[in-house]
């Protein structure tokens, strides 16, 4: 019996592996091709008028309603997300369906694609390192912190991204340029809000989330060097919400059964483990463009809003006439998304003001 418990997770490990991992051949952009859209960056900084500055002041974040997004968060920039796709090939087509249900709900898709080669996600074996770099690099020259979504070992590698942020696993990173797909050899990023350098390291961003790490691809070894403190979520972010489901062989503690598939603080992050429906598929939670079919549908994630709690099952309270498959996952998302979003633009608009009030 022994052996045969060893066995099976090995056979599963080593179909796992060769079943093609979803990984993208990265190529930078000619020097001159990168520079051209690097000096247009600066205007990605929200440029924004008092009368517009007043009107995301007065929003709620807490209850960002859909006339909201359509009258005043559409009309201007919002925070880089970062979508980090788990490790079977087809996988990275459910995260580009998420992309596209962000899009479909008023997210900007220039704030989703990878500007330079248009790509909407990253892969769980791309380098923490790189992608804690890049994330610099957004901050830097966008004004706003990106935000995180990482699914099956993408939620793994988000982890990793956190701990290299906090000092964790590095004491330096080197910021990491998405258009030349080289580090730019420095350790420093000159802060948007402040106009001071600070380190890439002890940058804290607003919000992250990953749903269904855990699991059998535990065992998987790009994954052992998180795998004892996957459910610790560093204060390398403020907000971070991890979701499993049940009877989830690959991304479920246990199955999904137990307190073993909470996530904790291990200092001031505000943390929430969300448990999802049975019957929803793991490799495909992310899958959620269908969604934008219905206007029921929609208005019903707009309105949606999660419980203050630190762990949740919610349950569906309505009936559809579209099909609702993920809703619960992507409302729940969506919600702390269009939060996020808010009170990032929120935190940029008191810097800007606080610095010109200083002057």
């Amino acid at each position: 019996m022994k052996a045969k418990s060893i066995f099976l997770p090995g056979l599963l490990c080593a179909a796992l592996l060769s079943s093609g991992c979803a990984t993208y051949k990265r190529r930078g952009l000619d020097l001159a091709q990168a520079q051209q859209i690097e000096q247009a960056y600066p205007l990605r900084k929200p440029a924004l008028t008092r009368e517009t500055e007043d009107k995301i002041l007065a929003l709620d974040p807490g209850h960002v309603t859909a006339k909201d997004v359509a009258e005043v968060l559409s009309q201007v920039p919002a925070p880089r997300i970062i979508n980090i796709h788990g490790g079977i090939a087809p996988v990275h087509l459910r995260m580009i369906s998420f992309s596209e249900f962000l899009v479909g709900m008023g997210y900007p898709r220039s704030s989703i694609t990878n500007p330079g080669d248009g790509t909407y996600t990253f892969s769980c074996y791309e380098s923490s390192e790189t992608i804690a770099g890049m994330i610099a690099w957004y901050y830097e020259r966008e004004g706003l912190r990106p935000i995180m979504v990482g699914h099956s070992q993408g939620g793994f590698q988000m982890i990793k991204v956190l701990h290299k942020l906090a000092g964790l696993s590095a004491k330096k990173l080197e910021v990491w340029n998405p258009l030349t797909w080289q580090a730019e050899k420095r350790f420093e990023i000159k802060d948007p809000l402040t106009g001071r350098k600070r380190p890439v390291v002890g940058l804290q961003l607003g919000y992250a989330t990953a749903v269904g790490a855990g699991g059998l691809t535990r065992i998987l070894p790009n994954q052992w060097t998180i795998d004892w403190s996957l459910r610790s979520i560093p204060d390398s972010v403020e907000e971070f919400t991890g979701f499993y489901k049940h009877v989830d062989l690959l991304g479920g503690d246990f199955l999904g059964y137990g307190s073993a598939n909470n996530y904790h603080p291990n200092g001031t992050a505000k943390v929430r483990t969300v448990r999802l429906p049975t019957d929803y598929k793991h490799g495909a939670i992310p899958d959620t463009q269908h969604l934008l079919n219905s206007r029921q549908i929609k208005d019903w994630i707009n309105n949606y809003l999660p419980k203050d709690s630190v762990t949740d099952v919610p349950e569906l309270d309505a009936k559809f006439d579209s099909d609702c498959t993920n809703i619960l996952w992507a409302a729940d998302v969506w919600y702390s998304i269009k939060k996020h979003w808010v009170l990032e633009l929120q935190r940029y608009i008191r810097g800007q003001r606080s610095q010109n009030y200083g002057h």
